[in-house]
């Protein structure tokens, strides 16, 4: 009888562990309302060459966009197709710099 418990008790745990193992990429990405738009940064990685610079995945207002490289030292991105942007007045960009600011 004991054995019959206990076995249920770990098919419950298990269970328990794989379902909230697995997080959904909406769930885990951070989000900001900025300039009448809401903001996702879905991935995020720091250059470790260059500490200025960002690779990330964001979506703006629900839609996704392609992985760009921000540059918080020249406030531009350099796009998919390697075409360098500057920062306009609602980029992700300043958003992104502005986040991950080095602290001093």
């Amino acid at each position: 009888m004991r054995i019959k418990y206990l076995s249920a008790f770990i098919i419950y745990f298990l269970v328990s562990v794989l379902f909230f193992s697995f997080v959904s990429s909406a769930e885990a990405s951070v989000c900001r309302n900025y300039q009448e738009h809401q903001i996702c940064i879905i991935d995020i990685k720091r250059s470790a060459k260059n500490y200025w610079e960002y690779r990330a995945v964001v979506s703006v207002d629900g839609v996704k966009r392609p992985l760009e490289v921000y540059n918080c030292r020249d406030q531009n991105k350099v796009e998919e197709d390697g075409t360098i942007v500057p920062f306009d007045d609602v980029d992700p960009g300043k958003l992104i710099c502005r986040y991950f600011q080095k602290q001093k």
